[in-house]
């Protein structure tokens, strides 16, 4: 069923009744186009390195903000700060080439390449300090818009993977055209994260925030 917009105050009224503290982070999503293209590559990867922490496909996301674990208080002003946030214009990314953290020579994590649009790091800075008021920390680091695909806990397969990237690294995903960034919770399990999207909210435009 499609999103209803509802008032803001209302949108975490019936999950945050006796809930415990919970996970939150702002994230712009993915176009299907592109996590399918970075899909095919995950599984293209994957066997090289069985050791390897491979992002879910469907778990891809670009974080303009960690927020925390938070109490249930603070859900509904975070929802409020969140629906004041405009932009002029919407926001464009391009998904091409890949890379490790913080180099192939010791790699930590592998990563897609994004090229965005400047107003992206403006709605990250943005997103920041509407949260500061409510007690979420400041950023103390420059935005870098980034995709994880994978974590490494070993050496095993990776230099495997470092030579399969280096001959795939002019590789375009596609693009997307952003208008709207949702607010997901976190859920850590046994089996991986659980990433629920709790709410959107355009940034273009005057319509409101819409439940999920």
């Amino acid at each position: 069923l499609k999103p209803l917009s509802i008032p803001c105050a209302a949108i975490f009224s019936s999950r945050a009744a006796g809930r415990r503290p919970v996970r939150l982070f702002v994230a712009l999503d993915l176009p299907d186009p592109v996590r399918h293209a970075i899909t095919k590559l995950i599984a293209k990867l994957q066997p090289k390195s069985r050791t390897a922490r491979w992002i879910r496909p469907e778990n891809l996301h670009i974080t303009l903000k960690f927020i925390g674990h938070v109490g249930d208080e603070k859900l509904s002003p975070i929802q409020t700060a969140l629906s004041s946030i405009r932009a002029a214009q919407p926001i464009e990314l391009h998904f091409r080439g890949m890379g490790f953290f913080p180099n192939e020579h010791r790699p930590r994590a592998f990563w897609c390449g994004i090229a965005a649009s400047p107003n992206l790091a403006d709605l990250a800075a943005n997103i920041d300090g509407a949260l500061v008021p409510l007690g979420v920390e400041a950023e103390t680091r420059p935005f870098t818009p980034h995709l994880t695909l994978a974590r490494f806990k070993s050496d095993e397969g990776i230099r495997e993977i470092v030579h399969a990237a280096t001959d795939m690294k002019s590789t375009d995903f596609g693009a997307a055209t952003e208008t709207n960034f949702h607010l997901y919770e976190s859920l850590l399990k046994s089996t991986g994260a659980q990433y629920n999207r709790l709410a959107s909210f355009p940034f273009v435009g005057g319509s409101t925030a819409q439940a999920h």
